[in-house]
């Protein structure tokens, strides 16, 4: 099984999709590594030599932020929108869609499970 930036590759699928299981590297990515380093798409992860899944880990290392690196710099990124106290920071501060999306119905991914408002039972007042 191939391990790759901390990711173990699944087995038995297109080398293409695999790399896709590293954070930070989509299809894109993935095809252009390929590409050059002359590695068919369509082979199988586990047909993969070590000398070419050595390669390919040296081509991500060197050129894209991946995983742990890439995770803590998106973090970073957030964080210092909140410090700013800008809209977009305010805006995940609250934990509402950042990206002007509507609120009055949907972004329940964003908002989480409806939380309905208790209404108190009001009768007359006696004396």
């Amino acid at each position: 099984m191939a391990r790759i930036s901390g990711v173990d590759l699944p087995r038995g699928k297109h080398i293409i999709i695999g790399l896709t299981y590293i954070f930070g590297i989509g299809r894109s990515t993935s095809r252009k590594i390929l590409s050059r380093l002359g590695i068919d798409e369509t082979t199988r992860t586990d047909d993969l030599s070590e000398t070419e899944v050595n390669e390919i880990r040296k081509a991500i290392d060197n050129e894209f932020k991946v995983e742990g690196e890439l995770r803590t710099e998106v973090s970073m990124n957030i964080k210092r929108l909140m410090d700013l106290g800008c809209y977009r920071g305010l805006r995940h501060r609250r934990s509402l869609p950042v990206h002007g999306q509507r609120t009055s119905t949907n972004a329940r991914t964003r908002k989480g499970p409806r939380r309905t408002a208790v209404k108190k039972k009001g009768g007359a007042k006696k004396k």
